[in-house]
């Protein structure tokens, strides 16, 4: 009974995440701060940007193809058994899985012409030497022909000229383009593209 009315003299073991909650619930809201994960963080990023390639669109155009077979096979097994459940909803779903997969096929271009290729054939069709300027992936047609986008400025300090020239991805023949004295008013600026952060005004 001594043994019993005895207070216990034993520590209770604190784990490690136990104090690291604990420390965490003691520090104030504006000391606590998201972090990106290793594959998210672009600030360790090494190297150049390689834009995924418009061939990857064939990858579920032969999955199409292929369950198409499957629901073809399927059919051709049971559709003469009283007892089964099979019926011609599966060759209709063959069909659309068929015309689905053919579309991913005629619409994966191979990206031939990458981002610096046709900021090449951009800086040689405005007319200009370019200073800054921006690359974007666009598609045209029902076939979804991958196209660039380039925006281009003249390297003047505001630029003078700017320009936007379509760039075909897959032979790199220039869709359509227009060059133009800019019409950006950056007085605002200081002569600073980086002044006030100020909303630009467009010019009339």
């Amino acid at each position: 009974m001594a043994d019993d009315d005895r207070p216990d003299e034993e520590a209770t073991e604190v784990l490690p995440d136990e104090e690291a909650t604990e420390k965490d619930a003691e520090r104030p809201d504006e000391d606590v701060t998201d972090v990106l994960p290793e594959d998210l963080d672009i600030s360790g990023f090494v190297g150049p940007y390689v834009f995924p390639n418009n061939n990857r669109r064939r990858v579920p155009g032969y999955l199409y193809l292929g369950l198409a077979v499957v629901c073809v096979l399927l059919w051709w097994r049971g559709h003469d058994d009283p007892a089964s459940v099979v019926n011609e909803g599966l060759l209709w779903a063959a069909a659309a899985l068929v015309a689905a997969g053919a579309y991913c096929l005629l619409s994966g271009y191979d990206l031939k012409i990458d981002e610096q290729d046709a900021l090449v054939v951009a800086t040689r069709t405005v007319g200009f030497p370019v200073g800054h300027a921006s690359a974007q992936m666009g598609w045209r047609g029902l076939r979804s022909r991958p196209t660039w986008r380039i925006l281009c400025y003249s390297p003047e300090n505001p630029p003078e000229q700017r320009g936007l020239v379509l760039v075909d991805g897959v032979d790199g023949e220039v869709v359509d383009w227009f060059a133009e004295p800019n019409p950006e008013d950056w007085s605002d600026l200081d002569g600073s593209l980086t002044g006030s952060g100020r909303p630009f005004r467009t010019g009339e």
